[in-house]
């Protein structure tokens, strides 16, 4: 029996990490790009001159959360909260992070093959260039 599992090619993740940094240029930006593989390891990363240090270890969390969960780190923000089923996952597999700016990285069927984190601003500007950086991949 055979397996076939899908991953994103380290030429798919620097593509993604380009064009976050391209996001973040036209958006006047510093930012932390990572692109984790389909097990959740680090593919490619850039971190421009001059952003954050603190957000290495965020933009990484962001993505293996993305890629632990198939789903944008956005959507996980509710669950997290007092009161709510996931409350303190946040703790879990090392440390996650659940606020915006983490994006499974998608083919146009579906599949999963990575996933990217962006950290550096505020968390709207962090899933604008996410977004930006997940669209190249196809």
């Amino acid at each position: 029996m055979t397996s076939t599992i899908k991953d994103v090619s380290l030429d798919q993740a620097q593509g993604a990490v380009d064009a976050g940094r391209r996001r973040a240029l036209e958006l006047d930006l510093l930012m932390n790009v990572a692109v984790v593989d389909v097990g959740g390891h680090l593919k490619a990363f850039a971190r421009m001159d001059g952003a954050w240090l603190g957000s290495i270890d965020i933009s990484i969390k962001k993505a293996r959360t993305a890629r632990y969960f198939d789903m944008q780190t956005a959507e996980l923000g509710p669950t997290v909260q007092p009161g709510q089923p996931l409350y303190h996952i946040e703790f879990s597999n090392g440390g996650l992070i659940t606020f915006p700016g983490g994006i499974p990285l998608t083919l146009t069927d579906d599949t999963v093959i990575g996933a990217v984190g962006v950290s550096g601003s505020t968390v709207d500007n962090d899933q604008a260039v996410a977004e930006a950086a997940a669209e190249v991949i196809s």
